[in-house]
């Protein structure tokens, strides 16, 4: 579904219209530069401007994620003066990641009744729906046998954490519904069918993530160039550009591009933007273990390898696989470079594995500055992929040969402008408004034909 044009919308009454005085909104959020959730805060913060008085809560990461006592009742603090404040305001939106209000369920229930409580009128955006599950009793039980008490024990503190941040945060939303208006804001339409039908919500509005206006986008496309990256001057002009975006982990699966630079012409150069999250910064840790890996998937310099005992039997002086003049580490830029850095991508591939993510920021900002998408096959970018149909080339996780063959082959869709009323900034700004009107349940209208287009996209994958 895609929502309708948004031209004269307000006088044909189709969303919540906007008050005599622009209402106050606080959004409460993370406004760290190194967080994906902060990044999409500033852009809300854009977006909205026009619509409402916005004011930004920072939620300071080293107090609420300290496991320190003192720190922790510190960060308690900062989250009462939040509130307090709070009450100058119409509507509260909570950009919720729930690892943003603290490491313990305890510390992040606690905090998140009492922004809840305090909101004259809440809408919550949550970035990572948890589903309820059952008990794996099976796995539990065998760990048990095999007198792994300490797996065992935590299946147990897992299931306990999940039951309490999904069925227990629902709970916690109806009971502060009772006495105030309450939406929910997700970013697919899985989310949003859990909301509605597991846990019985009506308020509920889905959008994709959007980042940027089709100005702003090609605003960045003209002014990217490869010379704004001194890593690349010795790159021939005929190299071909492939990009991997975002902090360097595990589920973002980037050796799985790197595999794939065996099966792709010499002039095939990867690009990875994006280096270690400083949460995973360790001391005394000579090299991040996830970097190593990719390191090793490239074949790079066998004698750092022999030294860190992992790469045993292989003769210093490198590997003739060697593939470190193909692959380049960009770091961790700022957000202007992170945009210009895929607008001279001839390919920008997302080889992520499935860890549950509701929705991710870099392949929204991928297809608002009209990249080739390539993707694995995972439920969040089959998602994403319903909203946009015909936008996404998708290969199966962790296939490297299908996903060569992919960057090879012509483009699947043609790269032009989407068509105006699709998902975008200015749809998003019409959830918004919707979702935290005062109005009791006015939605965006949508369009038919998109509709059964989104339809068909997901059937087809």
């Amino acid at each position: 579904m895609a929502i309708e044009n948004l031209q004269g919308t307000e006088r044909r009454g189709n969303l919540a219209v906007l008050a005599p005085r622009r209402e106050r909104l606080a959004i409460v959020s993370t406004y760290d530069k190194l967080c994906g959730v902060a990044a999409y805060t500033r852009a809300l913060e854009r977006q909205l401007a026009d619509i409402f008085d916005v004011t930004v809560f920072d939620l300071d990461q080293d107090l609420l994620r300290s496991r320190h006592p003192r720190v922790s009742r510190l960060a308690d603090r900062h989250i009462k003066e939040i509130c307090t404040s709070l009450a100058e305001f119409d509507v509260v939106n909570l950009q919720l990641e729930f690892g943003i209000l603290g490491r313990e369920t305890r510390d992040i229930r606690r905090r998140l009744t009492w922004l809840a409580n305090a909101a004259p009128r809440l809408s919550v955006t949550f970035h990572t729906v948890k589903r309820p599950m059952g008990f794996p009793y099976g796995d539990f039980l065998r760990r048990a046998a095999a007198l792994k008490f300490r797996i065992a024990a935590d299946i147990l503190v897992a299931f306990r954490r999940n039951q309490r941040l999904s069925s227990g945060v629902a709970r916690l939303l109806h009971h502060v519904q009772q006495r105030k208006p309450v939406s929910i804001i997700v970013h697919n339409r899985r989310d949003a069918s859990d909301f509605r039908h597991v846990f019985g919500f009506e308020r509920v509005f889905d959008h994709p993530l959007a980042f940027h206006s089709a100005e702003a986008a090609e605003t960045a496309i003209v002014q990217a160039t490869r010379r704004r990256f001194p890593l690349l001057d010795q790159l021939p002009a005929d190299a071909v550009l492939v990009g991997v975006f975002g902090f360097l982990n595990d589920y973002k699966g980037f050796g799985t591009a790197i595999r794939s630079l065996y099966h792709l012409p010499k002039t095939h150069h990867l690009l990875i933007f994006g280096g270690i999250h400083p949460n995973e910064i360790a001391a005394h840790q000579p090299i991040h273990p996830y970097l190593m890996s990719l390191l090793d998937d490239a074949h790079v310099d066998a004698r750092l390898g022999k030294t860190q005992g992992q790469r045993s039997g292989r003769a210093g002086g490198g590997s003739p696989n060697d593939l470190s003049a193909r692959l380049h580490f960009m770091g961790a830029p700022e957000d202007d470079d992170f945009l210009a850095g895929m607008a001279i991508c001839d390919a920008v591939v997302f080889p992520y594995l499935e860890v549950g993510q509701s929705a991710s920021g870099p392949i929204s900002q991928a297809l608002e500055l009209n990249r080739r998408i390539i993707a694995s096959r995972t439920r969040t970018f089959l998602e994403f992929a319903a909203y946009h149909p015909g936008t996404v080339e998708f290969f199966d996780i962790g296939n490297h040969l299908e996903l060569a063959a992919r960057i090879l082959a012509r483009p699947q869709y043609e790269a032009t402008a989407r068509e105006p009323g699709r998902y975008s900034v200015e749809t998003n700004k019409a959830m918004y408004l919707a979702a935290n009107s005062a109005a009791s349940t006015a939605k965006p209208r949508f369009r038919r034909d998109t509709e059964r287009a989104s339809a068909g996209q997901r059937e087809a994958g």
